[in-house]
This record gives structure tokens, sequence and C-alpha cells, in this order.
């Protein structure tokens, strides 16, 4: 007898924090930073840290663009 093909797929079950919703992940996501910094071991950007991130994502974005759709410098 053949196997119906709905009965052997499986699903994967969605847990934990993905299965929460996008209000209460940002709530959690927002104390843990909050605690980080009362704590003092959240990372503070200083202006030069914070300008080099800047120029890696915009390399990082540039390089999945294609070339036409690049900007131009």
């Amino acid at each position: 007898m053949a196997e119906d093909n709905n009965e052997s797929i499986k699903t994967k079950s969605i847990r934990g924090f993905a299965a929460m919703d996008q209000e209460k992940q940002k709530d959690i996501a927002r104390k843990g930073g909050r605690a980080a910094h009362e704590q003092g071991v959240a990372h503070e950007w200083s202006s030069s840290e914070a300008r080099e991130a800047g120029k890696k994502g915009g390399k990082s974005r540039n390089t999945r663009l294609a070339p036409e759709d690049r900007p131009i410098l």
C-alpha cells in the first residue's frame, strides 16, 4: 500500500524565542540590554568605532549588489 505523501512530511515546530510574538521578543531584548548597561558589561561605541562599522556595512552591501545597482561614489 502506498503511503500518502502528506503523512510522511515532517514539520519543524517553532519553539522558544522564535515562537514568541514580536513585542515580547523586543521586551526581553530591551531588558537584557538594560541589564548589561547596569552591570557595566555592555559595549559602548566610540565615534571612530561606529564610523568603521558603518564603512564595513556599506562595503558589504555594495558587494552584494549587482554592478549596475551599485551607487556611484
